[in-house]
C-alpha cells in the first residue's frame, strides 16, 4: 500500500493528505526517463569502448586468418617468380649459349602487362588493403607472362636442339677406319711430292694404311651423292652430310652403298683398298666445307681424348712416303 503523505492546514486547522499536481508528476517522470537514459548512454559507450560485440569479434578474428593467408600466398607468390627468373637466367645464359642463339630482349621478358587501370575496379571499392591487393594481381600478372614468354621460348629452343641434333649427327666427327692404336694415319693434309706423277701437289685429305678389306665407316649422317669407279680416286664414294660439310672416300677395293642412299655415322659404307692412283692399301680420306677441302684432322674429336687428338697430331708432322 503506498505511502499517504500529509500537511498541516492552517485554514482548517486538520491534517489533509498531499496532492501532486499533474505537472509536478509530470517533471518527476522526465527527470527519471532523463537520469535513466543519461545512464544508458553511459553504460552502452563503456561496453562500447571495453568490450567487442561478438560479431564484430568473429569477423575481426575472420579477417586476420585471411591476412595471414594473404601473407602465405604472397610468400609462395615470390617464390615462383623467384623461380620463374631463374628459368630465365638459364635459358639465356646457358641453354641459349649452348645452341650458339640469341638471349630473349629484356624489352620482352619486362614488358608491361597493363596499366594501372586495370586495378581501377579493385581500387574504387576502397578496401583497407587496396594497395596491398593491387600490388599482388600485378605481380602474379608479371609471373603469367613470364611463364609465358618462358613456355614458347622452351618450344622454340626444342626446335633449335632438334635441328642441333641433326647438325652434330652429321657433321664429320670420327675417324674413318678403326684406328684405336694411332698407328695408321700415315700422309697428311698440304702440300707434299706425289708418287706417281712426281710433281708436288696439294694433297687435299688424310691417308690411313691398313689391310684390303679393313672396313670403312661414314664419319658423320649424310646421303650418298655418289659412289663409282675413277681413274684418280679408284673406287670412291661422296657423302653430302648437309650443314655445308662433304666426305670422299678413295682407293677402296669395293664400296657396299649406292647413290641417294641414306647412311648413318659409324655404318660401313666400304672396305680399303689400292685402287686408281695408288701404291698400297689404304683409305684417302677429305672433308670439304662449302665445297672447300679442309683438314679432317680436326673432325676427330668424338673418338679421341685430348691426350689420344695430341698424339695424332704429332704423328701427323712425321716424314712419310706417300701413297698416292
Amino acid at each position: 500500500m503506498a505511502k499517504i503523505r500529509y500537511y498541516y492546514n492552517t485554514e482548517t486547522c486538520k491534517y489533509e493528505p498531499i496532492k501532486a499536481s499533474k505537472r509536478a508528476v509530470f517533471m518527476n517522470i522526465m527527470g527519471f526517463l532523463s537520469v535513466s537514459i543519461v545512464l544508458a548512454l553511459g553504460l552502452i559507450y563503456l561496453y562500447r569502448t571495453n568490450f567487442t560485440p561478438i560479431k564484430e569479434s568473429k569477423l575481426l578474428a575472420k579477417n586476420q586468418d585471411l591476412q595471414v593467408e594473404w601473407n602465405l600466398l604472397n610468400d609462395q607468390l615470390q617464390r615462383a617468380y623467384d623461380h620463374a627468373e631463374e628459368l630465365e637466367f638459364k635459358d639465356d645464359k646457358i641453354y641459349r649459349v649452348i645452341l650458339d642463339t640469341e638471349p630473349i630482349p629484356l624489352t620482352v621478358r619486362e614488358g608491361g602487362v597493363g596499366g594501372h587501370d586495370k586495378y581501377e575496379g579493385l581500387m574504387e571499392e576502397d578496401l583497407e588493403q587496396s594497395e596491398m591487393i593491387v600490388g599482388t594481381f600485378q605481380k602474379m600478372d608479371k609471373l603469367k607472362k613470364k611463364l609465358y614468354i618462358q613456355s614458347k621460348s622452351y618450344d622454340q629452343i626444342s626446335s633449335l636442339l632438334s635441328e642441333k641434333e641433326k647438325m652434330w649427327a652429321s657433321r664429320p666427327a670420327i675417324q674413318p677406319i678403326n684406328n684405336k692404336e694411332l698407328t695408321r694415319l700415315h700422309t697428311t693434309f698440304g702440300k707434299r711430292y706425289h708418287p706417281i706423277l712426281k710433281q708436288w701437289k696439294n694433297h687435299e685429305g688424310l691417308d690411313f694404311t691398313a689391310p684390303s678389306g679393313t672396313p670403312v665407316y661414314a664419319t658423320g649422317d649424310g646421303v650418298v651423292t655418289s659412289s663409282y669407279r675413277s681413274s684418280t680416286y679408284g673406287n670412291v664414294i661422296f657423302i653430302n652430310h648437309g650443314y655445308g660439310y662433304q666426305t670422299r672416300y678413295a682407293h677402296l677395293t669395293e664400296y657396299i652403298v649406292n647413290q641417294g642412299e641414306g647412311v648413318k655415322r659409324g655404318q660401313v659404307i666400304g672396305y680399303v683398298g689400292s685402287t686408281g692412283r695408288s701404291q698400297a692399301p689404304h683409305l684417302h680420306y677429305e672433308v670439304l666445307f662449302n665445297y672447300k677441302p679442309i683438314n679432317p684432322i680436326n673432325f676427330f674429336q668424338r673418338d679421341l681424348s685430348n691426350d689420344e687428338y695430341e698424339k695424332l697430331i704429332e704423328i701427323s708432322k712425321q716424314e712419310t712416303i706417300p701413297l698416292d
